[in-house]
């Protein structure tokens, strides 16, 4: 069967939803770099990101990650949470930062050498024993009390 192109095919979610039959220019989801905002007419602006110098992280990013790669080498206490865990709901980790990721967070315990790869989607909270080296990211001010 024969069916004619240029007639339009009726979508049953009435007018204003596309047809998957045809693409069309509502249809098409523009492509956003990351980092970027969108204009009131709907272009992406880049966002510039802050100039950095080897070994220092831009003074806007404050995560997790980062605040960690500035302590590697100190000793963390590191409470994570398994939900729907049937041998234990909690754990908590004591170990020497060695890396850290935008979702994960390597340790090692100094007494056995064992690595663990722990995942940031079941941290609470991580303690030191130490200070922190961390920099205010809003400024070059460090934290009061520093």
């Amino acid at each position: 069967m024969y069916t004619n192109p240029s007639k339009a095919v009726p979508t049953p979610y009435g007018a204003g939803y596309p047809s998957y039959g045809q693409p069309t220019a509502q249809s098409v989801t523009p492509m956003i770099p990351a980092g970027s905002t969108i204009t009131a007419a709907g272009q992406p602006v880049p966002t510039a990101a802050a100039p950095t110098t080897p070994g220092q992280l831009p003074m806007e990013q404050s995560f997790i990650e980062n605040i960690l790669r500035l302590n590697l080498g100190k000793i963390a206490t590191l409470y994570m949470t398994y939900e729907n865990n049937s041998q234990w709901n909690a754990k908590i980790f004591k170990g020497r930062i060695e890396a850290a990721g935008r979702d994960h967070i390597i340790i090692s315990d100094p007494k056995t050498g064992m690595r663990f790869l722990l995942l940031m989607v079941n941290l609470d909270y991580i303690t030191f024993d130490e200070p922190l080296q961390y920099t205010y990211p809003y400024g070059s001010a460090p934290l009061p009390g520093r």
